[in-house]
C-alpha cells in the first residue's frame, strides 16, 4: 500500500475517473519474507483506507476492490498465507465499510488451482500468467456487472 499512497493523486484521482479498481497486499506480504519488513494489518488497512477515503472526497462513485491472493507454488508460498490472510480480511472490510464492490480473487484462484496446477494461473504463485490474467478480468467484469 506505500507505493500506492505515494502514486495515487498522480495515477488516479489526477484522472478525475468514475471507476477506481485497487488491487494491493501481497507486496506488502512478499517484503515480509524478502527483505524482513512487515506490515502489520493494522499498518495495512490504516492505509488502504485512507486511500480509499482520498477516493471518496474527490467524488469517485464507483470503487472496485480486489483481494490479493497467493497460490502454493512453488512450496514456501504456503506459509505467507499466514501474513496474507489478515491482509485478504481486511480488504473485505474496508469493501463493505466503502460500499466497493469486492472481487474475491484469493477464493477465485484458490478453486481453480485445486482443478489445474497453480503454475498454470501464476507462475510463482503471485504474478498471474495470461490465463490468471484472463481470470481476473473475467471476475472484475462480473463483479460491476459487465457480465
Amino acid at each position: 500500500t506505500r507505493m500506492l499512497r505515494e502514486r495515487w493523486e498522480r495515477d488516479a484521482l489526477a484522472l478525475e475517473p468514475t471507476v477506481v479498481s485497487v488491487l494491493v497486499g501481497i507486496n506488502d506480504t512478499w517484503r515480509r519474507y524478502d527483505s524482513n519488513s512487515p506490515t502489520s494489518r493494522e499498518e495495512f488497512e490504516a492505509s488502504y483506507r485512507r486511500i480509499l477515503q482520498r477516493a471518496v472526497d474527490a467524488n469517485i462513485p464507483n470503487i472496485v476492490l480486489m483481494e490479493p491472493f497467493v497460490l502454493p507454488y512453488p512450496d514456501d508460498r504456503c506459509a505467507w498465507r499466514e501474513d496474507l490472510d489478515p491482509k485478504i480480511d481486511a480488504v473485505r472490510c474496508l469493501a463493505r465499510e466503502f460500499g466497493a464492490q469486492l472481487v474475491p480473487l484469493d477464493g477465485l484462484f484458490a478453486s481453480v488451482a485445486a482443478v489445474r496446477d497453480p503454475a498454470f494461473w501464476a507462475g510463482d504463485g503471485v504474478h498471474p500468467t495470461p490465463a490468471g490474467h484472463a481470470l481476473i478480468a473475467q471476475a472484475w467484469l462480473k463483479a460491476v456487472g459487465a457480465l
